[in-house]
């Protein structure tokens, strides 16, 4: 089964909950913008029965070129970290 695209993601949304189209697609944007925000800023979002969106700290550590073999040490980062809800994680295994 192919990933649902943004089109047919707006398309469902304003199918399933009577609201306008160009409606549908401001609350999208806006939850976009608001999820970039409050993680890139080292929060967290929570999206009731889905999960809970977060950026994390990676520390430093080693790597191996998987062309050459070679060791490397890759700089300590930041990472964007999804964790399912269990509700959603019971109803897909049921």
């Amino acid at each position: 089964m192919k990933p649902m695209t943004k089109t047919e993601l707006l398309a469902s949304l304003t199918e399933k909950s009577g609201v306008e189209k160009k409606d549908v697609v401001a609350v999208l944007d806006a939850l976009s913008e608001l999820a970039t925000s409050t993680v890139a800023e080292g929060g967290a979002l929570t999206l009731p029965g889905l999960g809970k969106l977060a950026c994390r700290d990676r520390a430093e550590r080693q790597v191996r070129n998987p062309s050459t073999g070679e060791a490397m040490t890759k700089p300590a980062d930041r990472v964007v970290k999804f964790t399912v809800a269990k509700a959603l994680k019971d109803s897909v295994n049921s």
